[in-house]
């Protein structure tokens, strides 16, 4: 049976108590994730630059405009237009956050850049540009924000892959770069967050943003409607998620699990000099996927591969 043909739920899913910060909260998903949150009692630290696309300018008016459109509605919301590739300009917002609300429970990292073109012309400061605030600005914000959360034992993290991170597009090496290294942010930093009641989460939002409108998708505008990302998003942020360390995709509708997978592979005996060539007749096996797994981190899988350094471990304790 089709879930989405089910009578739908009671209101259920609840922030009352909970403080989040939205970065790139000014305009599309971001705004869209904010008013969700905002709506169902959390209190908004809305931060956006107010940057153009390729993160030229500077204004914090969008940020305003959420954070007012917040309060009118009878919510709780601030503003704040600090640029989260700066570490101080990290701190700064949790700094606020704590000042006006006295905790942070959710952090999502949703600020994000394009400067597209072809790798062979692409300018390496334009690459850098796009990994300092896709990769590193999700990396300070929730850096500047862990210690608080660890400090009250309870925090949800949610960072925004793409499909282009997790499958490739022409021109966009830098964000398909800084999109996929967030999904190994997630897979560390959740094995050190579970401990202290941190899930981290990722979201690859399919949107009408105004980086998909750059990439000719305002055509698909009625169909990929914000909202529909910011559903899964609300989820990811909740109490009600369990979960840590999950790709969800999400847009026009559709959910699904996204992961890295290993496939089965070939195992030699021990011992076994191995040639180019052996690898060339075997590569079939190698190479398919179809008892594929993901993995909850690297010592799993390599303790399966290599029972014995398990054996070791277990010894060494």
């Amino acid at each position: 049976m089709n879930p989405c043909t089910t009578a739908e739920p009671a209101s259920s899913i609840r922030f009352a108590g909970r403080v989040a910060i939205v970065t790139g909260g000014g305009g599309s998903l971001g705004r869209n994730h904010a008013l969700l949150l905002a709506s169902r009692g959390a209190a908004i630290v809305v931060n956006d630059l107010g940057t153009g696309l390729d993160g030229a300018g500077s204004s914090d008016a969008a940020a305003q405009a959420v954070a007012a459109e917040i309060v009118d509605g009878g919510g709780r919301a601030i503003a704040n237009g600090d640029d989260v590739a700066d570490p101080q300009g990290a701190e700064r917002l949790i700094g606020l956050a704590l000042d006006a609300f006295g905790r942070v429970d959710i952090v999502i990292n949703n600020a994000g850049i394009l400067r597209d073109r072809s790798f062979v012309k692409m300018d390496l400061a334009d690459f850098r540009a796009v990994l300092d605030v896709h990769l590193m600005g999700a990396v300070h914000v929730t850096k500047a924000a862990w210690r608080v959360m660890r400090a009250q034992n309870y925090g949800r993290i949610v960072l925004t892959t793409s499909h282009v991170g997790l499958h490739g597009n022409f021109g966009q090496a830098n964000y398909a770069a800084a999109k996929m290294a967030l999904v190994g942010l997630m897979d560390a930093i959740k094995l050190e967050g579970e401990r202290y009641g941190i899930l981290v989460n990722a979201i690859a939002p399919l949107a009408a943003s105004r980086m998909a409108a750059a990439k000719d998708m305002h055509r698909l505008k009625a169909l990929l409607d914000p909202a529909l990302v910011s559903a899964a998003v609300a989820y990811l942020s909740s109490e009600a998620c369990k979960t840590t360390g999950i790709v969800l995709a999400a847009g026009g509708g559709y959910f699904g699990r996204a992961e890295v997978v290993e496939s089965s592979g070939v195992r030699c005996e021990a011992g076994r000099h191995v040639t180019p060539e052996d690898v060339a007749i075997w590569w079939n096996v190698i190479t398919d996927l179809q008892s594929a797994r993901p993995y909850h981190d690297a010592t799993e899988r390599l303790t399966e591969l290599f029972p014995q350094l398990k054996a070791n471990e277990d010894e060494a304790v």
